[in-house]
């Protein structure tokens, strides 16, 4: 690409494209992408002196419906005058930055970044993993942005923050405050071997396996995708015909009594609070935000569900999960802040290096 700088630790769970970091200094502007596999959100974003985000204009785009990402930013320049003169973006975004080019199993087409910043005239073009951006996110939710899961616990401990959510995939992260700003590690929780919890579980696992290859990864049965696969092992089990093909349909059947698709939903609550109760563990974290498209589909059987008692059913850790206050994200502009949180907190820490290396090469004899 010809540029300054190189990438900083790309890896499969996090990559950034290489690019000159432009400073962004109070009121000046950029575009801040959220892009899963199912939705696009674009956003113009400006930061005032104390280092807040003000969202200008905000858009949610179907990925099925466009040809490729570049249609949709084209689309979104169209009918926004907000980003006139704006040279700088960054994509939350699942997957792997390879040979330029962004691949995601779960999105419809790849993200080609030389030809973004070529038609978008950018001098800057980051990627940041989704989840990552969701945990930065985090920070900068207000009160009403969230909903608790857990009645009763809601003083979060001092430490990590497990950020978590179900959608066409399995996100997950971590978020570790540090001075003034966060550390977070993505992961790829979604691709963990799915442990079952019971014998209807492992009738689940053993009708994956049969119908995949051995290894049935977490995400399989806990996305809107895994809910489907949920909805069809147990219509085999119980000998029916699945009628059900989306997880929006299977919710609605449920609400209205279906025996099979309410199964199905219950079985995924329980699912989904064992997988957190997991990564809160693994994490030692002292918090939960779920985000993602599916929760709030199935947020109102959660009382109903097996997921309080799976999340907390951790042998010796039940009274430190029993602690653990467990929020639902209703706020759809999680990942636009994210990014664009995750984007001015790295061009600080780039400043900061640089100036710690003037300073030592200004002391060096």
């Amino acid at each position: 690409m010809g540029d300054a700088m190189g990438r900083i630790g790309e890896t499969a769970a996090a990559a950034r494209l290489r690019g000159v970091a432009v400073p962004v200094t109070a009121g000046q502007c950029f575009i801040a992408a959220d892009v899963g596999g199912t939705n696009a959100r674009l956003s113009v974003v400006r930061t005032d002196a104390e280092g807040d985000i003000q969202v200008l204009c905000w858009r949610r785009y179907p990925c099925a419906a466009y040809p490729g990402l570049g249609a949709i930013l084209a689309e979104f320049m169209d009918d926004h005058a907000a980003h006139a003169g704006i040279d700088c973006m960054v994509i939350a975004t699942a997957g792997v930055v390879l040979d330029d080019e962004v691949i995601n199993s779960n999105l419809p087409w790849r993200i080609a970044l030389p030809q973004l910043r070529r038609d978008l005239r950018l001098r800057a073009l980051h990627v940041v993993n989704d989840f990552a951006a969701a945990a930065h996110g985090t920070t900068r939710l207000q009160a009403g942005d969230s909903r608790l899961l857990t009645p009763g616990v809601d003083t979060a401990a001092p430490g990590p923050v497990l950020v978590v959510g179900p959608g066409t995939g399995l996100g997950a992260a971590i978020c570790i405050p540090r001075d003034d700003a966060v550390a977070v590690l993505p992961t790829e929780a979604g691709m963990a071997a799915f442990a079952p919890g019971d014998a209807r579980e492992i009738e689940i696992l053993q009708w994956l396996r049969q119908r995949t290859q051995r290894h049935v990864c977490t995400e399989q049965l806990l996305s809107g995708p895994g809910l489907i696969n949920i909805y069809r092992a147990l219509a085999a089990m119980h000998g029916r015909a699945p009628l059900l093909d989306t997880p929006a349909a299977i919710t609605l059947a449920a609400r209205h009594g279906e025996p099979l698709a309410l199964e199905a939903v219950l079985v995924f609550c329980g699912l989904l609070g064992s997988v957190i109760g997991d990564l809160a563990v693994i994490g030692s974290t002292g918090s939960v935000y779920v985000a993602g498209g599916v929760v709030p589909q199935v947020v109102d059987f959660l009382p109903r569900s097996a997921f309080h008692a799976r999340l907390v059913d951790k042998g010796a850790m039940r009274p430190v999960l029993e602690r653990v206050p467990v929020r639902l994200v209703e706020n759809e502009r999680l990942g636009v802040l994210g990014a664009a949180s995750w984007y001015l907190q790295y061009l600080r820490e780039r400043a900061h290096r640089d100036e710690a290396k003037q300073s030592r090469a200004a002391a060096a004899p």
